[in-house]
């Protein structure tokens, strides 16, 4: 399995997530490749100096240098997981033809029946809307009060972003990713039937 994490530069959320998913897959014995990219990110940044701080005191040393995303990247991808929904729109408006493998990270590993249901509606209702739109057909105010309902009732699926604040926000965004990171090995060894 190939993961790509999407952030906006490159240089704190995501290398933090590729850092971690590396090493929990490589402790769990997973055959899984991981690269990260930013929507908005110059090449050959460096991590910021918390983020480092943080993977260096989880025993991660790997080398970062920062990718901006591209249309070989996205292919190369068999899972693109941002740690945004705004990323996540940027990553689908971009890169259309990949949006089947597109999802914020915390999106991807929902385990709540409830709110998997609801996100299934929504997302449902969201492509008719749009399918509405592109038709000229109506689009009832019934159903936009439904979709404005269920968008209310789902969890906010974005990480926080540390860029520029102290040591204990990279320590907070890095928590929030670990917990993803912890239900995403759960949900690939599955898949790999460990």
């Amino acid at each position: 399995m190939r993961i790509l994490f999407v952030c906006t530069g490159n240089t704190c959320r995501s290398p933090m997530a590729e850092g971690m998913l590396r090493k929990l897959a490589r402790d769990r014995g997973l055959d899984v490749q991981v690269r990260s990219a930013g929507v908005a990110a110059m090449k050959g940044n460096t991590i910021s100096h918390h983020a480092g701080a943080v993977l260096r005191d989880r025993g991660i040393t790997d080398a970062f240098e920062s990718t901006p995303l591209y249309a070989e990247l996205a292919d190369w991808a068999d899972l693109i997981l941002t740690l945004t929904q705004g990323h996540k729109r940027q990553v689908v408006h971009s890169f259309p033809e990949t949006a089947d493998k597109i999802f914020t990270l915390k999106e991807y590993v929902e385990d709540d029946a409830s709110i998997l249901a609801n996100l299934e509606e929504f997302r449902r209702l969201a492509a008719d809307r749009e399918l509405a739109r592109a038709l000229g057909c109506e689009w009832t105010a019934a159903q936009q009060r439904r979709l404005d309902e269920l968008q209310q009732r789902l969890p906010a699926y974005d990480i926080s972003d540390p860029f520029g604040g102290s040591r204990v926000d990279y320590d907070r965004a890095a928590a929030e990713i670990a917990a993803a990171l912890e239900k995403l090995i759960v949900k690939l060894e599955r898949s790999e039937g460990h």
